[in-house]
């Protein structure tokens, strides 16, 4: 065996930056040297020295970082067979190290992922991602061994999307356990996920999900480039991309949806959107979507097509009065009198005798003060949380009438503000409204009806000129498109849904054959 003589490594006095860009040295001893100034301070690194079995015996170096690899893998698929050489017969002498290498990646390691690298920058990536990288002194190149394995959260039902009906399997924080829950659902080789590196610190694996042939293609190569575009030091979670990707950077408006189910991401994968997982997050990005999608939940198609669609309206009445009802009755409690039957308006005069706020600053008041309550409760320990925001609107608010700050309806108002504020399925289409109604609540107080409906035209304005990676926001109802309407306001029964709500590029818009219906 015919291997470069070790000579005695000399003196790096390179910066690190640099070090990272070069390539991997023949000589052991110069890697080692390189490596030892780059992970000074990690103290969880393992540098594992031993002698490869050949003939005469070669110096090799094992690297992996502690907690992120399978230690029983390491020493019975790696070491185990590099000390002993199993698996082959054959004399090692005469061969060069590049042969010598071969030999070890595919006849000695018994490990089932093993691939080469030749930089420093690759081999610190990998070791930070789990592997096991492999060096040989003699080789400029080294081995890669797949021996990823960290605690992580077991599959557990999704805290943020409740269902009675349906799969009760949520995503991970492990990026590779999510797509093999996804892949479970879509056995098509048109599924396809591609994966990316964003962050220059982190090096935070990012993966695209998307139907070939479904997803327009533009759509996809669209999404790719904005994703490639960014330079940011780390990527956390799915959120760090969103102000990035998205067609309106400036917007209360969230033009994407984010769900912790697979079976709710692999519709949406159906009807042609794109997701973007990150690993550590157990939340997917999805993208397209138009704002009317936000009052659709997961449940509605596992029930019974007719309950669905009585449940979707009464959601969209559930958003209309968390959006209007605070201003509607400022306004009709302090510029329109005349729409109020005379017994109900005497009743609602008696009660606000001794309040000494007009009804604006009542109903700002008191709504501050229910949203102060509701953040309260999600910060807090999820053990007190709930009955602190309960016990304290209870108090709070009792103590207010009787101290005569607010009136009785007003409470009543706000109440049930918000608990149809909670009826919205998704957190996003909340935030929005818990916005805007304050946005509604001065102009009613301002103008009347007629401040609310200036705020509304100027919402629906803003509203339609948003797109979603090209998707009107507002569709299907600007642009109008009937067809696909009837599965936004009601639930189209499975038999009559024979296509994908379209989006431009589409080439297959067909869920089900032509010929096939009720």
């Amino acid at each position: 065996m015919r291997f470069i003589k070790s000579k005695k490594p000399e003196k790096i006095d390179i910066p690190p930056g640099e070090l990272v860009e070069q390539a991997l040295s023949p000589v052991l001893q110069d890697n080692r040297e390189k490596l030892r100034i780059l992970l000074a301070g990690c103290s969880d690194v393992v540098m594992r020295d031993f002698m490869l079995a050949s003939h005469p015996p070669t110096p090799g170096l094992l690297l992996y970082f502690d907690g992120l690899v399978d230690k029983e893998q390491v020493a019975l698929h790696l070491l185990q067979p590099l000390l002993t050489e199993q698996n082959t017969g054959d004399s090692s002498e005469n061969l060069s190290p590049d042969e010598m290498l071969k030999r070890v990646q595919y006849r000695i390691l018994s490990i089932s992922e093993v691939k080469t690298l030749s930089n420093i920058e690759e081999l610190l990536h990998h070791i930070s991602s789990g592997d096991t990288v492999l060096l040989i002194d003699g080789c400029s190149s080294g081995l890669v061994a797949g021996t990823r394995s960290w605690q992580s959260r077991a599959i557990q039902t999704p805290e943020n999307e409740i269902t009675i009906y349906g799969p009760k399997e949520g995503l991970s924080e492990t990026l590779r356990f999510n797509t093999a829950l996804l892949r479970r659902r879509i056995k098509s080789t048109n599924f396809k996920i591609e994966n990316m590196v964003i962050g220059k610190l982190s090096k935070t694996d990012v993966a695209l999900f998307y139907i070939e042939h479904i997803a327009p293609r533009p759509m996809v190569e669209e999404l790719k480039k904005r994703l490639e575009a960014i330079d940011i030091d780390a990527v956390l979670d799915p959120r760090y991309l969103v102000e990035f990707v998205a067609d309106e950077k400036r917007s209360i408006f969230t033009q994407e949806q984010y769900t912790e189910k697979p079976d709710r991401l692999c519709g949406y994968l159906l009807e042609g959107r794109i997701a973007v997982m990150v690993d550590g997050s157990p939340m997917a990005l999805i993208v397209p979507v138009s704002f009317l999608e936000y009052l659709i939940s997961p449940e509605d198609y596992y029930i019974n097509y007719i309950a669905a669609s009585l449940f979707r309206l009464l959601r969209l009445g559930a958003f209309a009065i968390a959006l209007l009802l605070p201003s509607l009755y400022v306004a009709v409690i302090t510029y329109h009198h005349e729409m109020v039957p005379t017994p109900l308006l005497l009743t609602l005069a008696a009660t606000r005798q001794g309040v000494p706020f007009p009804a604006f600053v009542e109903a700002l008041l008191l709504d501050l003060t229910f949203e102060l309550l509701r953040e309260a409760g999600l910060r807090l320990p999820r053990a007190v949380g709930p009955a602190v925001s309960i016990v304290g609107a209870l108090i709070i608010g009792d103590a207010a009438v009787r101290a005569g700050l607010v009136s009785t309806p007003m409470v009543v108002i706000i109440a049930a503000t918000g608990i149809a504020s909670f009826a919205s399925p998704s957190y996003n289409a909340g935030i929005i409204i818990r916005i805007a109604r304050f946005a509604f609540l001065i102009a009613s107080g301002l103008l009347g009806f007629l401040g609310i409906m200036i705020a509304l035209i100027l919402l629906f304005v803003r509203m339609a000129s948003l797109s979603s990676l090209g998707l009107p926001y507002l569709a299907p109802l600007a642009p109008f498109n009937w067809q696909q309407l009837g599965d936004i306001f009601i639930r189209r029964p499975w038999f009559e849904n024979r296509k994908r709500p379209y989006l431009e590029g589409m080439e297959n818009q067909w869920r089900q054959g032509k010929s096939t219906g009720g």
